[in-house]
This record gives C-alpha cells, sequence and structure tokens, in this order.
C-alpha cells in the first residue's frame, strides 16, 4: 500500500523513512517521492509508543500508547490505545487511509469521559492531536499526487547525499503551502521534512533520529517533530516492535476503540 501516514511511523512517520528496493539514477521529483511510498512495511506491526510533549520551557508531559497496524490491501488500518497519564488513558484514535486516490481517509477518536465516538471531519484535520505537533492531517494518509513534486536541490550532510524535493499542494486550500523533504540518495531514507503555514513561513520541522531493521524490515525508531513558531515540541519513540504477527481485522472497529486493548 502507497501511504505517508505519520501513524504507520507514529508508527511514522513512514512518510519518507523506509528503505526503497533499487537505487535513484535519473529520477524526477515524482518517481523519488514514489519510492519513498513504496516501501516494504510488512503486513501488520504492534509496538508501544512514547509520546513525549515538551513545551518552550523544556516541561514535559509523557504518554504511553499501544498501537497496531494492518494493510489489508485496498486499505490500511491503524489503531492506538492510550494506556497512561490519568487524564488521557483509554482514550482511542482509529484512522483507515484507503489506497483509492480519490477517496479521502477516515479517523475516529474515542473521548471516555464523555463514552463517546467522535468521527474527524475534513473541517477539524488541521487541529493538533491531543496536545501534540502533528495535526489530523499529518496521521492521515497524504496521497502522492495531491501534491505538485519538484527536485528543488541537492545537499551533504555528514557525508551522506540527500535529494531536496519540494511540495506544493494542488489544493490552494490546504494547511501547509508546502513541504520541503531531504531524502537520501543511496537508500531513501529521510533526514527531515519541512512545513510551511499559509504565509510559506517555516511552521515545524520533523527528525528523524534513529531507525534499525527489524524482522527484515526498516523501521523509524526514534523521531521529534518541532513548532518552531510556538517553541514547542512532539517525540515519539517505538519499542517493543512485532511485525506479521497476524493481527485479527476485527481489532479496527469502533467497538474495540471503546473496549480498549
Amino acid at each position: 500500500m502507497k501511504t505517508l501516514k505519520i501513524t504507520t511511523v507514529i508508527i511514522t512517520i513512514m512518510m519518507f523513512g523506509f528503505i526503497a528496493k533499487t537505487k535513484a539514477q535519473n529520477l524526477s521529483a515524482r518517481d523519488i517521492v514514489e519510492k519513498v511510498y513504496d516501501r516494504p512495511s510488512g503486513d501488520d506491526q504492534t509496538s508501544n509508543l512514547t509520546m513525549t510533549l515538551i513545551n518552550k520551557n523544556g516541561n514535559e508531559r509523557v504518554r504511553r500508547i499501544k498501537q497496531f497496524t494492518k494493510d489489508l490491501g485496498e486499505v490500511e488500518k491503524n489503531i492506538m490505545f492510550f494506556q497512561s497519564p490519568a487524564d488521557v488513558k483509554n482514550t482511542s484514535f482509529m484512522s483507515w487511509a484507503y489506497d483509492d486516490e480519490s477517496r479521502s481517509d477516515d479517523q475516529w477518536i474515542y473521548l471516555p469521559a464523555l463514552k463517546k465516538i467522535k468521527r474527524i471531519s475534513s473541517d477539524s484535520k488541521s487541529d493538533y492531536f491531543m496536545g501534540s505537533d502533528f495535526t489530523y492531517d499529518d496521521l492521515g494518509d497524504r496521497k502522492l499526487d495531491d501534491d505538485t513534486h519538484n527536485l528543488i536541490g541537492e545537499e551533504t550532510i555528514d557525508g551522506v547525499e540527500y535529494y531536496v524535493v519540494e511540495s506544493i499542494p494542488k489544493d490552494e486550500d490546504y494547511m501547509y503551502s508546502k513541504t520541503k523533504t531531504w531524502i537520501r540518495k543511496d537508500n531513501f531514507i529521510g533526514l527531515k521534512k519541512e512545513f510551511y503555514d499559509e504565509d510559506a513561513e517555516l511552521l515545524k520541522v520533523l527528525k528523524i533520529k534513529e531507525f534499525k531493521k527489524i524482522s527484515g524490515f526498516w523501521v523509524i525508531i526514534s523521531s521529534e517533530m518541532e513548532n518552531v513558531q510556538k517553541n514547542h515540541r512532539t517525540t515519539m519513540v517505538l519499542d517493543n516492535v512485532k511485525i506479521n504477527t497476524n493481527i485479527p481485522s476485527s481489532r479496527f472497529s469502533e467497538r474495540m476503540m471503546m473496549r480498549g486493548v
């Protein structure tokens, strides 16, 4: 399945974090981004996620999450269960991302205090998720041809060569005016991604801190999203990652959102 979903990194930040099978030679910007999309990631994944919110004073709020992802072919499903602290415990979030280029992803959040599941509307996609620096849109599926991709340069960082790709949304009302992604030439692992606001000012920077191979697949282990305008950061660290464990499809439902892990 082709996806730029942050949840499969947070799964992910898989947006630019996995290795493609072939080296890029004489590729267009779209070709480069497509290779980032078309990465092997397994049929399903289970992991523990530690999300840390860090404000401008350095104060931290730590949230622990259990998450599951499954690729069902035409749709990729993800579900997250907040386990601590107490004020967010039993909150859950689910997203379904479709291969169909014309179909937007579906997202739901369960709020235990209200005992209610809320569907995330298109108007709410720019809202920030659970106080983090990721919007609901960041956690959804960004289709390859939702943007026009341009190769704007090449850089060498710490001896590693990168393509620099600028992606401009075709929808003029989209929340970001453009993004820039630094992608390794040798294996298509991304270094960072910059997000620009509607005024073309730098808003956020996503950085990959650590990745490693698990069960034959490259997995982002540590990442950070920084909102440079608010001086606020969110770190994501995965552990106990398990791939291809045959997660039942029934786990990804509104009933399971309310039931919990």
